[in-house]
C-alpha cells in the first residue's frame, strides 16, 4: 500500500536542484510518478511539481519536517498535498448559471477533484439546482449600503466550510480590496475576453455590433485589480458575420464554462503556481 502526494516549489534558481529534491524523495522512500519544472530565466526562479508514492507506513510529520530543512537551505517556497484528497470548493454566482451547472456536472461526474462545499449567490435563481445536487446554497443579498456585512457573511461560510478555493462562477459583483486579499491566490474568476474594448453591460451586444470574428474567455486569479489577475487559462472561438447575438453569447458561454473548468481542474490538482503577476502551469 502506498500514499501519493503532490510536491509544488519554487525558489531561486541554482544548479542541482532536480537532483536535491529527487534525491531527498528517494531518500524518504518516494518514488517519483509524475513531475515536470521550469526555469524563469527572466525572473531567475525555478519551479517545479512532483507526484510520487511513499509507502502507506510512512510518517508524514517526518516527512513534512524534512521537506522544511530542505527547503529552509534552498529557499524554496513550497507545499505537500495528499493527491487523493478533494479541494474544499466554495462557488459563487449570480443570475447566468451556465458555468455553475457545467462545474457542478463535472464535480458529479468524477471529472474534477474538488468537494463543493456551498453555493453563495446574491439572487435565488438557482436554489433548486444546488438542491439537486444536494449542496447547501446560501442566499445573501448585496446592495452598496449592505455590501461589508454581506461580504463578512460570505467569508464567515467560506472559513467554516475550510473552502481552499472560491470560483467566482459568473458571480457579477465586484470584490473589496478586503476581501480580494483574504482570498489572495485561492480565487478564480472568469469573464469574456472582449476587455478592454467592450465594457460593461451586454458585452455580446457591443461585439455583434462591431463584426467581431474571435469570442474568447479568460480564467484568472482574483485580485484587487479588476480583471487584471494572474492568467491561469484563456481559450478562443470563430465568429463571422451570420452570426446572431444570440449565436455569440451561446458560443461565448460555452467557451466560458471550458475555460473555466480547466483552470478549476488544474488548480484543484496544484498544477498552477505563482509567478509574480503571471503563472506557471504545469498542465
Amino acid at each position: 500500500m502506498t500514499h501519493s502526494y503532490i510536491l509544488t516549489l519554487s525558489c531561486p534558481d541554482r544548479l542541482g536542484l532536480v537532483h536535491a529534491v529527487s534525491g531527498f524523495l528517494l531518500e524518504h522512500g518516494g518514488n517519483i510518478e509524475e513531475a515536470a519544472q521550469y526555469n524563469d530565466h527572466g525572473t531567475g526562479l525555478f519551479f517545479m511539481r512532483v507526484q510520487f508514492a511513499c509507502p502507506a507506513t510512512a510518517d508524514e510529520a517526518a516527512l513534512h519536517s524534512a521537506l522544511a530543512t530542505l527547503a529552509e537551505g534552498h529557499a524554496m517556497r513550497w507545499s505537500l498535498h495528499a493527491a487523493s484528497t478533494a479541494m474544499k470548493t466554495v462557488l459563487m454566482v449570480s443570475k447566468e448559471g451556465h458555468c455553475l451547472n457545467d462545474l457542478l456536472f463535472r464535480c458529479k461526474s468524477g471529472l474534477l477533484p474538488i468537494d463543493i462545499r456551498a453555493i453563495i449567490s446574491n439572487h435565488r435563481d438557482f436554489y433548486q439546482l444546488a438542491a439537486s445536487y444536494n449542496i447547501p446554497f446560501h442566499h445573501i443579498p448585496v446592495t452598496a449600503a449592505t455590501k461589508a456585512q454581506a461580504e463578512a457573511r460570505q467569508y464567515e461560510i467560506i472559513q467554516a466550510e475550510g473552502a481552499e478555493l472560491v470560483v467566482l462562477a459568473r458571480y457579477m459583483q465586484v470584490l473589496s480590496n478586503d476581501m480580494c486579499t483574504k482570498l489572495a491566490g485561492r480565487a478564480i474568476n472568469i469573464h469574456h475576453s472582449f476587455l478592454p474594448s467592450f465594457k460593461g453591460a451586454k458585452p455580446y451586444y457591443q461585439a455583434h455590433d462591431r463584426g467581431v470574428k474571435l469570442i474568447g474567455a479568460t480564467a484568472h486569479y482574483v485580485t484587487a485589480d479588476l480583471d487584471e489577475g494572474p492568467i491561469i487559462e484563456q481559450d478562443v472561438t470563430r465568429a463571422d458575420h451570420t452570426d446572431t447575438v444570440e449565436d455569440l453569447t451561446a458560443r461565448g458561454r460555452d467557451t466560458e464554462s471550458l475555460v473555466l473548468a480547466r483552470a478549476v481542474k488544474w488548480h484543484s490538482e496544484h498544477r498552477v503556481l505563482l509567478n509574480g503577476h503571471k503563472t506557471v502551469v504545469f498542465r
